[in-house]
C-alpha cells in the first residue's frame, strides 16, 4: 500500500487534527510546527509568534482510499482562508493558513484549488492561504496529541 503525507495549518491544530482523523483513507495524524526558524520549538516559544513556525497537522494517508483533493476540501471548509495571520479568537503567524507540499504535484493541486476556489465566490474575500514545499515538521508535545479526544470533546471554536 502507497501511503502519503500531508501537511496543513488552520489556525489551532486541535480541531483541524480531529476533523481530518475522522476522514476516512486517513491512517495517521500528528500535530506540531512547520515553517520557522527555531529547531524543536515548544508550544510555549511558537506562542510568542517569534518562531516562524505555524501549527500545522501532518497528515498520513492511502491515495487509493482519499485523494488529496478531498483533502484540500476538507481543509478549505474547515476554516476561513480569508483570514492573514488569525482564526477566530486566534491570532498571530503561527495560526495562519497554510499548505505545506510534499511533492510538485501535491502544489499544483492546492494552488489550483485556490483559484477554482477564488473564481467560484465561495469566499467574500480572497483566499490567502499560502502554498509552500514542506520543511522540517516538528512533532508537538505529546498532550497537545489528539487533545480534544483525549477528553472527550467532539470540536473547539474552528
Amino acid at each position: 500500500m502507497a501511503i502519503e503525507k500531508a501537511t496543513f495549518g488552520a489556525g489551532c491544530f486541535w480541531g483541524v487534527e480531529a476533523r481530518f482523523s475522522e476522514l476516512s483513507g486517513v491512517l495517521d495524524t500528528a500535530v506540531g510546527y512547520e515553517g520557522g526558524q527555531l529547531e524543536h520549538p515548544t508550544y510555549k516559544e511558537v506562542c510568542t509568534d517569534r518562531t516562524g513556525h505555524a501549527e500545522v497537522v501532518d497528515v498520513t494517508f492511502d491515495p487509493s482510499r482519499l485523494s488529496y483533493e478531498s483533502l484540500l476540501d476538507a481543509f478549505f471548509s474547515l476554516h476561513d482562508p480569508t483570514q492573514v495571520n488569525r482564526q477566530g479568537p486566534d491570532f498571530g503567524t503561527q495560526y495562519r493558513s497554510v499548505i505545506f507540499t510534499h511533492s510538485d504535484e501535491q502544489a499544483a493541486k492546492a494552488k489550483a484549488k485556490i483559484v477554482e476556489l477564488n473564481a467560484s465566490g465561495s469566499f467574500r474575500n480572497p483566499i490567502a492561504t499560502q502554498v509552500v514545499p514542506a520543511t522540517i515538521f516538528w512533532k508537538a508535545e505529546e498532550y497537545h496529541q489528539r487533545y480534544l479526544e483525549k477528553r472527550g470533546m467532539a470540536s473547539c471554536h474552528i
